[in-house]
């Protein structure tokens, strides 16, 4: 079989999964798939800030994501990190090359500069940068960092001018480090939602966490919808998930060694323990629809499918999907999952460089919700 025929026999399954109506599975409540957007329009504008917040929620994104990290005087900023030389100018910035240390993070050594050293009023002197080196450069040094407050203020507003809400998913980022730190998340967070008359269940507030001991603390303190965060490593060549550390578990589990992994949580006893203290599951894309390599001539080695010379994500293939979404459903819990991005080398041979045909895959397999750099493109497909 030649690879066109392979790749003939392999997409085979779309047609099943995207283009039948009698394929397509529902969401829980029977509602739309929300569209969250990742850090924002992150694919168009730096991340994580208002700029690129205001322009996921004029393309259509129901939700924005702010993920949470604590400045040294104790306010909520929007970073995808406490580190923050991945996303700003810090180490452009010779006022604050002292300020560069090392730190463990999720038990890993980490040389940085970290939020939790800098003040708010610092922290705004500082300027958003393009995370990804392939993605367009000309915005960086042009916007702020936010607050959770500055984030919340605009959803609001921007709600208000539509007459609908804009929704905020915001995620508690290493909690267990924060805590250490004496800068904890939760008791910020709760105390800013509760400001804000969003901390009941029919506010448009998913709190996200890849820890469990936090999660079930916040559903003590208020009644937002949370949502469990699952992590890998990777995904091996037939399209297991590859666990390992720090991803291989919640690392509140690491500190009281607890040794359940993510994969323990798909369990029926772990989707149980998880409906306990969350209303959504949110595990990574691979989790719901794996991707596997070719080896058509079983050579031993990964089939370049695309002929550019290398065998990468781009040369993967659909593989079946899993039972995670129903057996998520089952247990009474929604389903969002992460990340989708619109570059033809982040997605597998078999959407054929079309974004649409990724997200209507995972659209009919009826997830609740979903994380976009491209929100705009999310949208059009749903």
């Amino acid at each position: 079989m030649n690879y066109l025929a392979l790749l003939g026999s392999v997409t085979a399954i779309l047609p099943a999964m995207i283009g039948s109506s009698l394929a397509q599975e529902k969401t829980l409540t029977g509602a739309p798939t929300i569209v969250v957007a990742h850090r924002g329009a992150s694919g168009y504008l730096p991340e994580h800030t208002l700029e690129a917040y205001k322009m996921a929620i004029d393309m259509g994104a129901d939700y924005i994501e702010p993920d949470l990290v604590v400045t040294k005087d104790g306010v909520l900023i929007a970073r995808h990190e406490p580190m923050l030389s991945g996303t700003t100018d810090v180490a452009n910035r010779p006022e604050f090359a002292s300020r560069k240390t090392t730190r463990k993070v999720d038990g890993v050594d980490t040389t940085d500069w970290f939020a939790g050293d800098f003040t708010l009023a610092e922290i705004k002197q500082l300027r958003a940068k393009q995370a990804m080196s392939d993605r367009d450069q000309s915005k960086n040094g042009q916007f702020q960092v936010p607050t959770l407050q500055e984030v919340i203020d605009l959803a609001k507003k921007e709600g208000a001018a539509r007459g609908k809400p804009v929704g905020i998913a915001p995620e508690t980022k290493h909690s267990t480090f924060h805590t250490a730190l004496g800068l904890p998340l939760e008791d910020r967070l709760v105390t800013v939602l509760k400001e804000a008359g969003w901390a009941d269940a029919s506010a448009p507030v998913v709190i996200q966490s890849f820890e469990v001991a936090n999660l079930k603390y916040l559903n003590s303190r208020i009644d937002v919808k949370l949502a469990q965060l699952l992590d890998a490593e990777d995904v091996d060549k037939d399209g297991n998930i590859v666990l390992n550390a720090p991803y291989a578990q919640p690392y509140d589990f690491v500190v009281v060694g607890d040794k359940r992994t993510y994969t323990d949580l798909l369990t029926k006893e772990g989707l149980a323990e998880v409906k306990s203290y969350a209303d959504i599951l949110a595990p990574w894309k691979p989790y719901i629809l794996p991707t596997k390599q070719v080896d058509q001539n079983n050579d031993g080695k990964a089939d370049d499918l695309n002929g550019d010379g290398k065998a990468d994500e781009q040369d993967r293939v659909l593989a079946e999907p899993s039972s995670v979404v129903k057996d998520a459903h089952a247990a009474g819990l929604q389903v969002f999952t992460w990340t989708f991005r619109n570059e033809p080398k982040r997605l597998a041979s078999t959407f054929k460089g079309d974004p649409a045909a990724e997200y209507k895959a995972f659209y009919a397999l009826g997830v609740d919700g979903l994380f976009s750099d491209f929100p705009d493109t999310a949208v059009k497909a749903r």
